[in-house]
């Protein structure tokens, strides 16, 4: 008889995590995943009416899901949405359309079932968390100090960790933020250096100005703190925000709680990237759901090594794109569940006809 999958108890995911350190040392003590349930899966998906391999991406979802759930059934049956939202201290030196004000009035949205995301997840059948860090105290202005002091960026991960259902199967992290592709910018050019313009984009559609004013502030983010940092957690301090650590958090929490993890763009993307850049093994439960229109977005991908399920030319950020691909998981999942097999239909392997496809 298959498996299915276990239910966590309420813990507190988050106990322990007092410091940077407390999630480095976190972070190089994560679980690995049993290969016993993926390969049950496999010698189940050899039985299904369809050629081997015919299905493409779709089979690796499938494998993804049972890999990382522990269950040789791969469920959507809970997917979760975290939306996290923070403000920055680095749009007074306006580089953004919109004001900070805009934040708060998304997080209303989104509680209203208003946003975009909501719509997506109404399809998907998708939990919405939202959970808003701190609105009326922006980040600092990292041009001259960190954006974050120690406790304050252990805070926000420890609220990304705490907001994860244990009982979820499926999350898709998710942000909103004015100011935060600025912030993304400025990680993935003090990570991987190449020149501020290969990582700043449009955003929410500044003008020419705003966006020259974008790429010597990511300059001189870079100027500020690029010999202070040892690793991505450093960064994530120094030019992150509230909402960009705590969706690190929610993608650490997922690992601990055997829940597979779809990324969203650019500004989801650089929260796990500081991640991936502290301990290499720590995005191996996580697919991207889409690739991003923000320019930087396909060169952080390359860095961590993730092709993205879809290509859609969104920059909306809220987590749609990464709930849109768990449309293509949920529908991968059903194909392995409830397709017949060969048997079920009366062919064996060694009919020949099974053997021609």
């Amino acid at each position: 008889m298959l498996e299915t999958r276990a239910k966590h108890e309420k813990t507190n995911i988050s106990e322990g995590i007092q410091s940077l350190d407390d999630i480095r040392a976190l972070l190089g003590s994560l679980p690995m995943a049993d290969e016993g349930p993926v390969i049950k899966a496999r010698q189940r998906d050899l039985e299904l009416t369809k050629p081997r391999g015919s299905l493409g991406r779709l089979e690796e979802i499938v494998f993804w899901l049972c890999r990382w759930q522990q269950s040789d059934v791969p469920q959507m049956d809970y997917p979760q949405v975290c939306v996290f939202a923070g403000n920055h201290g680095i749009v007074q030196h306006d580089v953004s359309a919109f004001p900070p004000s805009v934040t708060a009035l998304m997080v209303d949205n989104f509680a209203k079932g208003g946003a975009a995301i909501n719509q997506f997840s109404t399809e998907l059948g998708a939990e919405v968390t939202v959970r808003a860090l701190d609105l009326d105290c922006p980040t600092r202005d990292f041009t001259v100090e960190a954006a974050m002091s120690e406790d304050e960026c252990v805070d926000a991960f420890r609220i990304g960790m705490e907001a994860v259902n244990p009982d979820a199967s499926f999350l898709c992290p998710g942000e909103m933020g004015i100011g935060n592709t600025t912030s993304a910018a400025a990680i993935c050019h003090i990570m991987w250096d190449g020149t501020p313009g290969d990582w700043v984009g449009s955003g929410t559609g500044i003008n020419r100005d705003q966006y020259k004013r974008k790429i010597n502030i990511v300059k001189q983010a870079k100027a500020c703190h690029d010999m202070s940092v040892k690793d991505g957690l450093d960064v994530l301090r120094c030019v992150g925000g509230r909402e960009i650590v705590a969706m690190a958090g929610a993608i650490i929490a997922a690992r601990l709680l055997n829940i597979p993890v779809m990324l969203d763009g650019f500004i989801c993307s650089a929260a796990a990237a500081t991640l991936h850049e502290t301990s290499s093994k720590s995005l191996m439960h996580c697919m991207v759901g889409h690739g991003s229109a923000e320019p930087g977005h396909r060169l952080l991908l390359d860095r961590i090594r993730k092709r993205p399920l879809l290509d859609l030319d969104l920059r909306l950020g809220e987590g749609t794109g990464a709930v849109l691909a768990g449309l293509i998981v949920r529908a991968a999942a059903q194909c392995h569940n409830n397709m017949a097999s060969f048997g079920d239909i009366g062919i064996t392997r060694d009919t020949p006809c099974e053997k021609q496809a």
